[in-house]
């Protein structure tokens, strides 16, 4: 039988990882929208800060996110100083910590799965009157249910 810490333990990992997968999840859809269907300068430099968690050593990224979202970092001290609000050694930091290391993940799984849908079905459907939103929802994640489950489970097992 699991103690009251256990317990608390895996509720706690349990909330990180689905709020941290629920928080970068508009921004993934977006990011990987944009890299599908735009075509614009700085794509591949976007592309790549968009993997940089993937490549940098954890310590550096938590380094990094110390400063940046630290109580006297660029970003932690103005969220501080305005709202009174820490991502210091709580679980909104280890939430951010697991959200920025799995959005590469997140970003590539969505990719695959908008590369995946045909451009000429998105451009038959706008013939018939559908918008592109219509078409965007629904076709492409039937496949990357999966891909999201398995980034969340992936953060439960970093945890």
């Amino acid at each position: 039988m699991l103690s009251e810490y256990e317990w608390q333990a895996i509720i706690l990992n349990l909330k990180v990882s689905s709020v941290a997968v629920l928080v970068s999840l508009p921004l993934g859809i977006l990011m990987a929208w944009i890299l599908v269907r735009c075509h614009f300068p700085g794509k591949t430099l976007i592309d790549s800060l968009i993997h940089l968690p993937l490549v940098l050593p954890p310590v550096v990224v938590g380094y990094l996110l110390l400063l940046s979202f630290g109580r006297h970092g660029v970003i932690g001290e103005w969220l501080y100083d305005w709202f009174g609000f820490s991502f210091t050694f709580s679980w909104r930091g280890a939430t951010l910590a697991s959200a920025i290391i799995a959005f590469p993940l997140l970003v590539r799984a969505i990719r695959l799965a908008l590369e995946g849908v045909d451009r000429r079905l998105d451009q038959a459907a706008r013939t018939l009157g559908a918008n592109s939103y219509e078409f965007f929802l629904p076709s492409p994640y039937r496949s990357s249910y999966l891909e999201l489950l398995l980034v969340w489970f992936w953060l439960l097992l970093v945890h």
